[in-house]
């Protein structure tokens, strides 16, 4: 039974991240098994008891710092962040063994890092929150510290299942030309968009070129992943990074 993703990039001695899977914990259908978020209807006790079993899994120091996640562009230090109700949707952390984390069910979970892994960040990236600018929230208030050279995408909806309308598509393509090369049309005022291409033209534009993952559909594959999509009312999986 497959729990964790991990990423395949140069940074394992350094930083720890990972996505989590729907499997191994203790909540019920419709939210079997891992679910780690406390706003879709689930049971509280079975997501703290599933909560409590991932840090113990992974022998997290501290609880990780959750997020209330609105589609934002805004950034956390997660050192300052001490419960669930700081509204963000992503943080970064120079701090060893503060673990940076968002939730998601379709939406893209970047990880980013600093060149020698001394400054780590997250950032939740939908497509509300990628056109908002999500990415250069999070590269800017990194930089503070040091810069991000890396990036990690973590288990999103694939292109060929995520169909959006001109809604989508107008926005986007008016914002960054560039963005065209995200869509592929499908009808008329129909388009299929690929958010992994998506977040690497603006990662790109960044300097960021060290990209890693954008290997998975939570859509269409319901034995490891949730997805608000094929069924709204559904878990979250979780996505982490933290410094040795």
């Amino acid at each position: 039974m497959l729990r964790e993703i991990t990423p395949d990039w140069p940074l394992q001695d350094r930083v720890s991240a990972l996505t989590t899977t729907r499997n191994g914990g203790v909540s019920v259908s419709p939210y079997d098994t891992l679910n780690l978020a406390l706003h879709v209807g689930d049971q509280e006790p079975r997501v703290i008891a599933n909560r409590t079993m991932l840090r113990e899994r992974l022998q997290l120091a501290q609880e990780p710092k959750w997020l209330q996640q609105t589609h934002s562009n805004k950034v956390v230090d997660a050192a300052k962040v001490h419960a669930d109700a700081v509204i963000a949707d992503a943080s970064y952390t120079t701090e060893p063994d503060v673990a940076c984390a968002v939730l998601t069910a379709d939406c893209l979970p970047i990880v980013f890092s600093d060149e020698s892994g001394a400054c780590v960040g997250i950032a939740h990236a939908g497509w509300r929150g990628l056109l908002q600018g999500i990415i250069q929230s999070t590269v800017a208030a990194m930089s503070t510290c040091s810069p991000p050279a890396y990036a990690w995408l973590g288990p999103a909806i694939g292109p060929q299942a995520f169909e959006v309308g001109d809604d989508v598509y107008l926005p986007y393509t008016r914002q960054n030309a560039a963005f065209e090369e995200a869509f592929t049309a499908i009808g008329p005022g129909k388009w299929r968009l690929d958010i992994y291409r998506a977040a690497k033209i603006v990662l790109a534009a960044a300097d960021i070129f060290s990209v890693y993952g954008g290997d998975y559909c939570t859509y269409s594959d319901d034995e490891y992943f949730y997805s608000y999509r094929r069924s709204h009312c559904t878990g979250r999986i979780a996505t982490l990074v933290w410094i040795k």
